[in-house]
């Protein structure tokens, strides 16, 4: 049987929150835009090349980013916008990729494994990434690969608003010259152990004996080796397989007590809400679902700024429930759900680092780890069954 050759597209829409501020305001093209919280105590979410030029950073702290570049145009991050911008280029990927995966807000993954029988796989990708731009007016680079890690690296070379393909088999000349810091996970311990050993490239690293890398750094040493040989062997996780979280109670009794069912509509969104920072997402929907003593069961959703926070969450359903529920009908099941799933891990969970309902909700949901989901409660909740 012959395997077919692997092709794997990733792509990452460059400065992507400075990219949608220039589009909405055009007199931040060329100036050096920071995208984040207040001067004095909030933290940088992004900013932009010129930016950069200066040492300004992601996730700085933004007193440091303003002494670094003084003449930066501090912009206040808009949520719905990202979220509208993240969900036009979805709809463009989704209308033309066989297989995609959306890794965050802002990047995506797309295996075209097999195609090469009916386009090029290149000029496709190319294809695709002008219309992204042409439709949208966002910069966005890609890498094309044989695998998912040596694509990513392959677009942050390709950066900025470029793209690159690092041919079948040229995987380990590629990545041969890079910093070993190029993988993800390599952080500043690991790395300064490297340089100790003498690795400062991926070529060095690759060179090591195996079984030294294992000694020094352990499981993880032998992890690095096979990366440096161009070996990964991840697959594109399609859109659809995990794009929803969801609860729902039917009641012992049919129920027409309003606080009671409200209790109960912000017991379960505070609960998929836990669940959802437990996967590391973020939601861009929210639905509520009602069934009556009759089974008649009706729905309604809404599309949202991307959040994990429950307090964002909350009303919405809320409201949801109040535009769906048949006033004096008695409930049998009431349900939410959270859809349009999507990593908040490398920005995302950057939106408003100056908020310190982050660090909340990373306390309340260190507690509930540890002493189980219904240790803490929202005080509407309390004594309800």
């Amino acid at each position: 049987m012959i395997i077919p050759q692997r092709y794997i597209a990733h792509f990452d829409l460059d400065s992507f929150f400075v990219s949608v501020e220039v589009l909405n305001n055009p007199s931040l093209i060329g100036k050096a835009v920071i995208v984040g919280g207040t001067r004095d105590r909030g933290v940088v979410t992004t900013c932009s090349y010129e930016a950069r030029k200066f040492g300004v950073k992601s996730a700085m702290p933004m007193h440091q980013a303003m002494r670094l570049c003084p003449h930066a145009i501090l912009v206040k991050s808009s949520r719905g916008e990202y979220s509208r911008f993240s969900r036009w280029v979805t709809e463009i990927i989704a209308a033309k990729a066989p297989l995609f995966e959306k890794a965050s807000i802002d990047e995506f993954y797309i295996d075209l494994t097999g195609m090469d029988k009916f386009f090029d796989p290149y000029q496709w990708t190319i294809d695709l990434r002008n219309e992204i731009i042409e439709k949208t007016g966002l910069p966005i680079s890609f890498g094309l690969a044989t695998n998912k890690m040596i694509a990513k690296i392959a677009t942050d070379e390709a950066k900025p608003n470029g793209y690159l393909f690092v041919q079948p088999g040229m995987e380990k000349i590629f990545l041969a010259p890079l910093p070993v810091n190029k993988f993800s996970g390599v952080g500043a311990a690991t790395f300064e152990k490297l340089k100790q050993m003498g690795v400062h490239t991926i070529q060095e690293l690759s060179d090591t004996p195996l079984t030294l890398l294992e000694k020094i750094l352990g499981k993880y040493g032998g992890d690095l080796w096979r990366k440096s040989q161009g070996i990964h062997e991840g697959i594109v996780q399609p859109y659809h397989e995990s794009k929803s979280i969801s609860t729902e109670c039917t009641f012992e009794e049919n129920k027409t007590d309003i606080p009671f069912l409200l209790s109960e509509l912000v017991r379960m969104t505070e609960q998929i809400g836990y669940e959802l920072r437990q996967e590391e997402k973020l939601s861009g929907c929210i639905a509520v679902k009602i069934r009556y003593p009759n089974f008649e069961t009706t729905s309604k959703q809404t599309t949202i700024d991307y959040t994990f926070k429950d307090d964002e969450l909350i009303p919405i359903a809320i409201g949801l429930f109040h535009q769906l529920y048949r006033k004096g009908q008695a409930i049998r099941l009431l349900g939410v759900k959270l859809s349009e799933l999507t990593s908040h891990v490398l920005q995302g969970s950057l939106f408003d680092e100056a908020d310190k309902r982050k660090d909340l909700y990373k306390a309340i949901d260190d507690v509930k780890n540890k002493f189980g989901k219904s240790a803490i409660k929202k005080a509407r909740t309390v004594g309800k069954k």
